[in-house]
C-alpha cells in the first residue's frame, strides 16, 4: 500500500505509512478540537501529536454527535466509518484514509487522517485516467453498500491521488444504495478489480480476518448481507444498472 502523505506540523511534506498512520490515530494526544458547522452530524477537526511519529489533523466523528436515523441502528454510524476503512484495506485499496476508533474530547468516535482535496480538480470533469480508481470506488460502495456517495465524499487530494471519505452509511442489511458514480452501469468490471476481489475471496486466512473484524462493529444480519453482495458481483462480473429513482441521487439525472 501507497504511503499516506501528511503535512506534519513543521515537516511541510513529509509522509506517514498507513501504520505510523494507525498509531496517530490509535495513540495519539488531542492537542486541539473545533466543531465543522457543516452536516447533520457533529464533526469535529483535532490536532493529534505522538512523541514518535509526529503531528498530524484528523477529522473525530463521536457517537454522541451521531443524529437518530429510522433506517441504521443509533450509535453505530462510527463503527462503519472504521468498518469501510478495514474492507477497503482488505481488498488493497488505499483510497480510504487511514482511520480508526478511538476517545476524543466528547467520547469514543471515528478518528480518521485528513487529507486536503486539491480545489482545482472538479470530480465532475476528471479525465479518463480517473476511469479506474472511481470504478474502484463504485465497486466498493456496491459491496458496503453505501446510501451517501455524495459528490464531495470523492475527491482528488494535494497529493494527486483519489480519496473517499465520509463511510457512516454503509453496510446496511437492506439494500441502500445512494451514489454519484454510475457512469459505468452495465460494463464488465476491471480485470485489476476483479483479481482483487478474488485474491481476498481465495485467502480464507485473511478473509476471515476480516469477517472477524466486521464481527465487532456490525450486526450478524448485516454481515450475511455484506457476503451475499460481495459473492454475487464476483460472480456476476459486471456493474448493475442503476435505478434512476432509488440508487441515484436528485439532481444527477
Amino acid at each position: 500500500m501507497l504511503p499516506v502523505v501528511l503535512n506534519l506540523e513543521g515537516k511541510k511534506g513529509a509522509s506517514l505509512t498507513v501504520d505510523q498512520a494507525m498509531e496517530l490515530l490509535h495513540n495519539g494526544k488531542v492537542e486541539t478540537c473545533h466543531h465543522l458547522p457543516w452536516g447533520s452530524n457533529y464533526t469535529f477537526v483535532v490536532t493529534l501529536s505522538h512523541e514518535t511519529v509526529g503531528q498530524a489533523l484528523a477529522i473525530y466523528k463521536p457517537q454522541r454527535g451521531e443524529a437518530p436515523l429510522w433506517d441504521f441502528p443509533p450509535g453505530t454510524l462510527y463503527k462503519r466509518e472504521y468498518a469501510s476503512f478495514e474492507l477497503a484495506r482488505a481488498l488493497g485499496w488505499g483510497f480510504i484514509p487511514p482511520t480508526a476508533i478511538g476517545d476524543g474530547p466528547y467520547g469514543v468516535g471515528s478518528m480518521q487522517l485528513y487529507v486536503e482535496s486539491d480545489s482545482r480538480v472538479s470530480l465532475q470533469r476528471l479525465g479518463p485516467e480517473w476511469r479506474l480508481p472511481l470504478q474502484q470506488i463504485m465497486t466498493f460502495d456496491l459491496i458496503a453498500n453505501n446510501a451517501d456517495r455524495k459528490t464531495g465524499h470523492c475527491f482528488v487530494g494535494n497529493d494527486g491521488r483519489m480519496w473517499g471519505i465520509d463511510h457512516g452509511l454503509t453496510f446496511n442489511a437492506e439494500p441502500k444504495l445512494r451514489t454519484v458514480i454510475w457512469a459505468f452501469d452495465g460494463e464488465a468490471i476491471p480485470d485489476s478489480i476483479m483479481a482483487d476481489l478474488l485474491s481476498l475471496s481465495s485467502n480464507r486466512f485473511r478473509f476471515d480476518a476480516l469477517i472477524g473484524s466486521l464481527g465487532n462493529l456490525l450486526d450478524q444480519q448485516e454481515i450475511e448481507s455484506l457476503l451475499e453482495r460481495y459473492e454475487s458481483l464476483a460472480n456476476d462480473g459486471r456493474f448493475p444498472q442503476m435505478d434512476p429513482y432509488k440508487n441515484i441521487p436528485r439532481g444527477f439525472w
